[in-house]
């Protein structure tokens, strides 16, 4: 009868052992979470931060870009112009179309 029971309080120490083991790394697990919360925290930030910078230089070139077409359309207008005096003739429709389109570029 002895083994018995030195079997079976062999194995209710190992399961109060082994319960021990798991507290223990359940709670270094919960200790460690912070730090990882606080990476994540300043992952997402470093990421927000780059994210704003792209959109920066997107406007920057948006304005660029709106600029030059701007300027190419003035000289498009400055070409139909001078295309239109070395005809000879500007038909005063074709004289009403430059002007609606340089108040469009003004507009702009």
């Amino acid at each position: 009868m002895s083994r018995p029971m030195l079997l079976v309080f062999l194995l209710i120490i190992l399961i109060i052992t082994s319960q021990f083991e798991w507290k223990q790394q359940l709670v270094a697990d919960v200790d460690s979470n912070p730090s990882v919360s606080q990476k994540q925290h300043q992952i997402s930030k470093a990421e927000e931060t780059v994210k704003e910078k792209i959109i920066l230089v997107q406007e920057k070139n948006i304005r660029r870009l709106n600029e030059l077409v701007r300027h190419l359309q003035e000289q498009l207008q400055q070409c139909r112009g001078r295309n239109g005096t070395i005809n000879g003739t500007v038909t005063p429709l074709a004289e009403r179309i430059l002007e609606l389109e340089r108040q469009q570029i003004l507009e702009d």
